[in-house]
């Protein structure tokens, strides 16, 4: 790392992440979660030479959103490399918190930091901070691992948690990526980590999604930062959504299609109260 990156660290560093969710959002143990994993995930592969430039994949138990996320990973060809962006639920740590060091681990096994992807982020994006204490508890991030290590095997990665609604910063985050992916040459993909409308009737999430899936659908993060505030939708991942659509932008996107989209009143049968989940490709 540079000396200016270095000098944005935060004092936390250690990156070696046990998971923290593990047995409350997906299975602990190792064979029970490859067994949910191919269920989760069954189904032809994507045709030959299907890229996407970025997936927005929900982020809830598997039991509620599993079948969106597997069949959002299942709709192209997954490369051995990968920008992570979630929200920050907790409140913890930096606002844009960058992992550039270390390993991931979950009961599949340890996943390694892309180091130099994550400096090349850093040293592009003042405002963000090498930081573990954001991701420490975060389970946005670490539900999206085991399908990567199911779907793509051996990989690496960069972890951003964000936690910041400003419109200025999350649009140099999303500079910053399609930067650092531009100048690297290599095949990457953003993910990112989103679920859509809380806690809503099965009905409104539907007719309030759209309005946020449209301006995914169409790679506008001003129109998604804009319709998301105005109609005070409560999409959780609004912020890493936005510098995810300007990476995907500026990296040569021109459109998204919905893969897949569901609602957790699917598992429970509650309608009345449900959190939305889509899945868009956006290529």
């Amino acid at each position: 790392m540079t000396p200016a990156s270095r000098s944005r660290e935060a004092p936390e560093t250690e990156m070696n992440r046990r998971p923290a969710v593990a047995g409350q959002f997906y299975a602990a143990d190792p064979e029970t979660l490859r067994r949910d994993l191919v269920a989760l995930t069954e189904g032809p592969p994507p045709p030959a030479g299907t890229r996407g430039i970025a997936l927005l994949v929900p982020h809830a138990g598997y039991i509620y959103s599993g079948r969106v996320a597997g069949a959002t990973y299942r709709s192209v060809r997954l490369p051995q490399r990968a920008v992570i962006l979630c929200p920050n639920h907790t409140g913890a740590g930096e606002a844009i918190a960058v992992n550039d060091e270390g390993h991931w681990e979950t009961p599949l096994g340890r996943v390694p930091i892309d180091a130099p992807l994550a400096r090349s982020i850093l040293d592009r994006c003042p405002q963000a901070r090498v930081d573990a204490r954001a991701h420490g508890q975060e389970h946005s991030l670490e539900v999206q691992i085991p399908f990567l290590q199911h779907l793509a095997g051996s990989f690496r990665f960069v972890p951003i948690c964000v936690g910041t609604m400003h419109l200025d910063t999350l649009l140099g985050l999303g500079r910053a990526v399609a930067a650092a992916i531009g100048d690297d040459g290599d095949d990457i993909l953003t993910i990112v980590s989103s679920d859509m409308s809380h806690y809503v009737p099965a009905e409104e999430a539907d007719r309030q999604d759209r309005k946020a899936i449209d301006r995914l659908l169409a790679v506008d993060p001003e129109g998604l930062h804009r319709v998301v505030r105005e109609e005070a939708i409560s999409m959780c991942g609004i912020a890493p959504a936005v510098a995810g659509l300007e990476a995907a932008r500026r990296l040569g996107a021109t459109g998204g299609r919905l893969v897949a989209y569901g609602h957790s009143g699917e598992t429970t049968g509650d309608r009345r109260s449900v959190v939305g989940y889509a899945g868009v490709a956006v290529s």
